[in-house]
């Protein structure tokens, strides 16, 4: 299986592709959470020029931040700096989003978009909508502005559920999940989206964004390095079942327990109206050793793969077994290092 990285955007962003680039990863990633995660755009540009080979992504954009023509703008500058080097993930925006205080965008609102960007990065023109006004876009310069020529790869963001997988399908994109580990789940989103392409037979490539720890020696499943190394992804999951009671309900007693001590230790509540301000403040960055208690096994082994090389190594294929096509890992606590620990283990 292939290996990428995905990193919150920062200044110094682009050392850590030119590393990923010499450790033979297939692609480095940048989140898109405005108010949260520094600009990917910006901090994709810097990477772009840094580097020759590498393929960069940003995961994902959604038409709830961003319009067709502002994003396909953004996608196809970074297609002049890497030609032939970006992947253009979009989804629902359901972080992106609820660290605003707003929900996602629907999955119709999610096609439209996608089907509009693909256009315009291959320079065709589309329909662009404000209220009641239509009017037909395209872009105006080409050339040295914007590349419209090399192809751009588009991935539709999806959790557990089809729909999102068959708009993947009729747009014939490729599918990115995040903490989504069980090849049966996997399965089933191949199969919507298989369903979805009425016949298309080629499939496009599938992500999956985990966390990783490579256990040493006699080391414990849920020591706390392991915590630490995968308490980012888990957190994130427990934020969002304490903004959404719903998701919350389907959890296990001690997880629902877990999701009502993240509320108080965040002073709010799962209806308060400002939340989201208390929540997603370090979201997806290293967790504090004071919540390492919050980080249950249940949920690490859910979201994240921890265990020797031999557990690590038959999980992964197991995903590769169910179509999976490459392993993203979100190094929070030494990138550097847990880049290259990732290069060497699925060498």
């Amino acid at each position: 299986m292939r290996a990428g990285v995905v990193i919150a955007a920062h200044p110094g962003v682009e050392d850590l592709a030119v590393q990923a680039e010499e450790l033979g990863l297939h692609s480095f990633w940048v989140n898109d959470t405005p108010m949260v995660h520094g600009d990917p755009f910006v901090a994709l540009s810097l990477c772009a020029k840094a580097t020759r080979r590498i393929r960069l992504g940003i995961g994902v954009t959604s038409p709830a931040l961003r319009s067709a023509p502002a994003a396909a703008s953004g996608f196809a500058s970074l297609n002049a700096l890497a030609p032939g080097r970006i992947i253009c993930g979009v989804g629902t925006g359901n972080t992106a989003r609820r660290a605003l205080g707003m929900q996602p965008t629907t999955t119709a609102a999610l096609e439209n978009f996608t089907a509009a960007l693909q256009d315009l990065c291959a320079g065709r023109p589309t329909q662009y909508r404000e209220g009641d006004r239509v009017r037909d876009v395209r872009f105006l310069h080409a050339g040295a502005h914007v590349n419209t020529t090399d192809p751009i790869e588009f991935v539709v963001a999806a959790l557990h559920g089809p729909k999102a997988a068959a708009v993947a399908g009729r747009r014939g994109a490729g599918l990115i999940s995040f903490g989504l580990l069980d090849p049966t789940a996997w399965q089933a989103l191949h199969h919507a989206r298989r369903q979805a392409a009425h016949g298309t037979l080629r499939d496009p490539d599938s992500y999956v964004v985990t966390a990783l720890h490579l256990l040493r020696g006699d080391e414990d499943s849920d020591s706390d390095a392991a915590r630490d190394a995968t308490g980012h992804l888990v957190l994130s999951l427990l934020a969002f079942a304490a903004d959404t009671p719903a998701f919350a309900e389907q959890l296990g007693p001690d997880q629902r327990e877990a999701v009502r001590q993240l509320l108080a230790r965040r002073g709010t509540t799962a209806t308060a109206p400002d939340r989201y301000t208390k929540l997603y403040p370090g979201y997806l960055g290293r967790i504090a050793p004071q919540d390492r208690d919050l980080v249950l096994p249940s949920l690490m082994n859910s979201v994240a793969l921890v265990g020797t090389r031999h557990d690590l190594r038959t999980r992964i294929a197991a995903l590769e077994q169910a179509g999976v096509d490459e392993l993203l890992v979100q190094p929070v606590i030494d990138p550097p290092t847990e880049m290259a620990r990732l290069a060497e283990l699925l060498a």
